[in-house]
């Protein structure tokens, strides 16, 4: 079931994120929900992972996961908590309609939850449209700790 999406295309969707510098592939924050997010991304010649034709279609997974990451940084500044890491955990069923996202595209990326389990772990359909055309689809599985430090000292121990 869809929830109702805000307009919140003013807010930058860099503070929600706990990427920096060219790492933030996604370029702006579109609408959020009570479950779902749209985000936006312009592929240009000069994005992050771009060749000559233009992005691989690959890359739609990190598209996705970040997509992921800003709706957990938006809920979590709405609960009046910090930004956290989380983990790409994999995908499941990631079909892409295309070898790579043209220079010019502008993408659509829609995240919607399906679950969130109490240790972190989520699981999110999500699909990257240019206009109504679908280009890429899948499920993301994510992993957000309650402390990210500690959960890496714990898996080097």
């Amino acid at each position: 079931m869809m929830s109702k999406l805000i307009s919140v295309e003013n807010l930058d969707i860099r503070s929600f994120l706990p990427h920096s510098g060219v790492m933030v592939l996604l370029d702006c924050l579109l609408e959020v929900g009570a479950e779902e997010l749209l985000a936006e991304v312009k592929i240009r010649a000069d994005s992050l992972f771009c060749q000559p034709q233009g992005v691989p279609a690959w890359v739609g997974v990190e598209y996705m996961a970040q997509a992921i990451a800003a709706y957990a940084g938006y809920t979590a500044q709405q609960r009046g908590e910090a930004v956290r890491i989380g983990f790409l955990l994999g995908t499941r069923r990631y079909e892409a309609a295309c070898a790579e996202f043209a220079i010019g595209s502008v993408l659509q990326v829609h995240v919607q939850k399906l679950l969130q389990a109490d240790n972190g772990v989520g699981s999110f359909e999500c699909h990257i449209r240019d206009g109504a055309q679908e280009l890429a689809s899948g499920t993301i599985t994510v992993f957000q700790p309650d402390d990210a430090a500690v959960f890496l000292e714990g898996s080097t121990a």
